[in-house]
């Protein structure tokens, strides 16, 4: 097979180097783009407003904010830090505030709520700049504040007709239904522009914030993601591997029937310190617990010869 050119394997390199290290824009680009093409069938395929005034509001509102809500949840869900956080914390509190550092546990709950909210935010930008929800909900509101916003100067007829505006069986004539859903859709941008102004600026002073309350340069703490980055790249396949190799001994003890070879695992403390909310020390210079585990000069518990989960649980995995 023929070999590439030097200066073609720099060049891919190069390339392949500065899409690895834009991970996070390219993904919340493709979460933007999955945001505009969920919006855009869901206007299209499934919202209908009713166009009355008893559901025009609720089911504009439900359509607006419902799937903001769902993607918030799932947000939580698929947060691995939040689980590292939350998984036995029932049985030993502690584990939410190591060390008794309360406060860094507040700011990794912060931290993981304020990367779950992503997602929301987007689509209630997204949504708001389209218009059809806001536009639906609103025009249901009996409030008299709000009719006469949008009904000022104008005939009795536009009140009573207002909940019908969005659809085409209302009785307005078309320049007074154009006007109004001009009036709608102008106010639901501005929302969807402060919306994104504003969360612009609270992560921008979020990340002016930390980054000045950083106790560690600019270089070290771009080397600190990089290394949790790869560590947890590097974990993962080395837990595969593992597992594998542990799913091969037990079957080969198992079919050929004897004992089976000796299969050194870490303890229970030590799974316990690895997966608790790393907090940084000036007293060592340690990038995870994994790292603050291995260096330890006082590990005492040795390796388990075998796995155990307690069966005070009556755990079962499949």
């Amino acid at each position: 097979m023929q070999k590439l050119p030097a200066d073609t394997m720099d060049n891919f390199q190069t390339v392949l180097r500065f899409f690895l290290n834009q991970k996070a824009t390219i993904g919340y680009s493709f979460m933007a783009l999955l945001t505009i093409g969920g919006e855009r069938i869901f206007t299209l395929v499934s919202f209908q407003c009713p166009c009355n005034h008893d559901q025009n509001f609720a089911y504009g509102l439900t359509f607006l904010l419902g799937p903001a809500a769902v993607l918030l949840v799932l947000g939580l869900f698929f947060s691995t830090k939040l689980w590292r956080l939350y998984t036995g914390c029932c049985l030993n509190p502690m584990k939410l505030c190591p060390r008794g550092n309360c406060f860094g546990c507040l700011r990794a709950f912060t931290s993981i709520f304020t990367g779950a909210c992503v997602a929301p935010i987007m689509w209630l930008c997204v949504a708001l700049l389209n218009g059809t929800f806001y536009e639906c909900a609103v025009s249901g509101l009996d409030d008299n504040l709000v009719v006469d916003l949008f009904c000022k100067n104008k005939t009795m007829k536009c009140r009573e007709e207002l909940a019908r505006v969005p659809c085409d069986r209302s009785k307005l004539s078309s320049d007074e239904r154009m006007e109004l859903l001009l009036m709608f859709r102008a106010q639901s941008q501005i929302l969807g522009w402060s919306l994104i102004i504003i969360a612009a600026v609270v992560g921008l002073l979020g990340t002016c914030y930390t980054n000045c309350r950083s106790k560690v340069s600019y270089l070290q703490l771009t080397f600190w993601k990089r290394y949790v980055e790869k560590e947890k790249e590097r974990f993962d396949a080395y837990a595969m591997d593992y597992a594998t190799k542990l799913a091969e001994r037990n079957l080969q003890s198992f079919f050929e029937n004897k004992a089976p070879e000796a299969f050194p695992f870490p303890s229970h403390k030590a799974w316990e310190e690895i997966s608790a909310h790393y907090t940084f020390s000036r007293s060592e210079q340690c990038y995870s617990t994994l790292q603050r585990c291995v260096e330890r000069t006082d590990r005492e518990t040795p390796p388990e010869k075998r796995p155990v989960l307690d069966s005070e649980y009556g755990m079962e995995m499949h």
